[in-house]
């Protein structure tokens, strides 16, 4: 066999598998790479636009009849909605991915997402449809969180797939690179918008919140264009190509994933959990606090007092720190292994959320306040880097979309979906947060156990 099709077989978690070909084009590669990072980029900065709605203008504009505390906890409702129909997306795209390619699949879960995402930005307000509005707001959502079910696992797959296998890490950490991406381009935008379109001196409604909210969601309809050309140009991974040439394709990828490796889809769920709570905490809870008033009217809770754009420009520094530390932790995990890195990474999680009131509470002052924020997600991009590689390599190619997309989203349904809810459910109206430092702590402690419990999977030989 000559050299442009030879292949090597290998063992990842038990079960051979087949590396990209030796020769295999660094254009192509590279292809793959910024295809796969537009395209989460594109997906994430869906997800976190609406995100900072739901914390900024969603509360007033569609659920106004309910008290402020009341109305922003109807909003994170909303938010949350999408992780819990992330796994339906899941086992929808996973198995698409398994039974006829990850290509074609990846390109139908960008246009899920981003279609409903536009559509966000042409609904009608509570003012304007009443109650049919937070139902129509909160339909859009599941749609939203359906299509990025299917997102993260095709696009990691992508790139781990046809990468060298030690490079696997590196590789498998650059669609992570979606979510710093993503928030950066998200939150700037409501920088801005917020920065030229300032509160009415008079307490009447801003431009912003009348109509300038529905930009960032209009705005994605040309991401999306972007995005679908870039993967339209992709081809096939050369893993998931021998599996179909091998006659393996699985006839239904869920029962087999789930009747042969339910432990590893169990602990492989909750090692992604401190992930989850730590991001979502640093993301939404941190700017609640954040800009909630110092000495608080009646309803309201004690916070910091930053006011919206100083505040999201403290999580615009942070989340660089999260995109430098992305691919940093994936070429680790190629060097000393997945666990090697995350492990004590997760014990780190840990102590950060037992600092959680000191270093983040009511008599902070701006410079610890950065560098808390800083920290926080830091800790976050070290120990999401390696997640690419390792949750992909639990499985073998014939069920890998079904189920790192499973134990993905999963994860994300325990680890995120209720955290902003119960950080500020935890958050006492005194400004007291160490409960939530508390549910963060015992978070890491779940990950922490469950890492122990699963193999290292980092391949031992590799290709030049």
């Amino acid at each position: 066999m000559g050299q442009a099709t030879a292949l090597r077989s290998s063992y990842v978690a038990g079960v051979a598998v087949i590396d990209a070909p030796r020769d295999a084009s660094l254009r192509v590669r590279r292809r793959i790479i910024v295809a796969g990072v537009i395209g989460t980029t594109i997906e994430f900065y869906d997800f976190y636009i609406y995100g900072t709605a739901a914390v900024l203008v969603f509360p007033a504009l569609f659920f106004p009849a309910e008290d402020p505390v009341a109305a922003q906890l109807s909003s994170l409702v909303t938010f949350g909605l999408a992780f819990f129909a992330r796994p339906i997306g899941a086992v929808a795209f996973g198995h698409f991915g398994d039974r006829l390619g990850r290509h074609h699949t990846l390109v139908w879960a960008l246009l899920v997402t981003g279609m409903a995402t536009v559509l966000i930005g042409c609904l009608p307000t509570y003012e304007a449809v009443g109650v049919a509005a937070p139902l129509l707001l909160a339909l859009l959502r599941v749609v939203q969180g359906i299509g990025l079910g299917g997102e993260w696992s095709g696009a990691a797959l992508l790139s781990v797939e046809d990468a060298p296998a030690d490079q696997r890490g590196l590789r498998g950490s650059m669609p992570q690179l979606g979510i710093p991406l993503g928030f950066l381009l998200a939150n700037g935008v409501f920088l801005v918008l917020t920065a030229v379109m300032p509160p009415d001196p008079s307490g009447a409604a801003s431009a912003f919140e009348q109509w300038g909210w529905r930009v960032p969601f209009l705005v994605s309809a040309v991401l999306l264009v972007v995005g679908l050309l870039a993967r339209l140009q992709l081809t096939e991974t050369g893993e998931f190509v021998a599996v179909r040439s091998s006659g393996a394709v699985a006839r239904v990828p869920l029962a087999q994933v789930v009747r042969h490796y339910p432990v590893r889809i169990v602990f492989g769920t909750l090692a992604s959990v401190a992930t989850y709570v730590l991001f979502f905490l640093m993301a939404v809870f941190a700017l609640s606090y954040g800009t909630a008033p110092t000495e608080p009217g009646p309803g309201q809770k004690a916070g910091l007092g930053y006011d919206r754009p100083m505040f999201l420009g403290f999580l615009l520094v942070g989340i660089v720190a999260t995109g430098l530390l992305i691919p940093i932790a994936g070429r680790l995990a190629d060097r000393f292994g997945r666990r090697a890195v995350l492990v004590p990474v997760t014990v780190a999680i840990a102590v950060f959320g037992l600092l959680f009131q000191p270093w983040f509470g009511e008599a902070a002052g701006t410079l610890q306040v950065v560098s808390f924020v800083v920290a926080g997600l830091a800790l976050m991009g070290l120990s999401y880097g390696p997640m690419g590689a390792f949750l992909t390599e639990l499985f073998p190619p014939s069920v890998r979309y079904t189920g790192s997309a499973i134990v993905y989203n999963v994860g994300s349904v325990l680890g995120a979906s209720l955290a902003p809810l119960l950080a500020l459910l935890l958050w006492k109206p005194d400004g007291d947060i160490v409960g939530v430092g508390l549910y963060l702590a015992g978070a890491a402690v779940i990950t922490f156990a469950s890492l122990l419990l699963l193999p290292e999977t980092t391949r031992e030989d590799s290709v030049e």
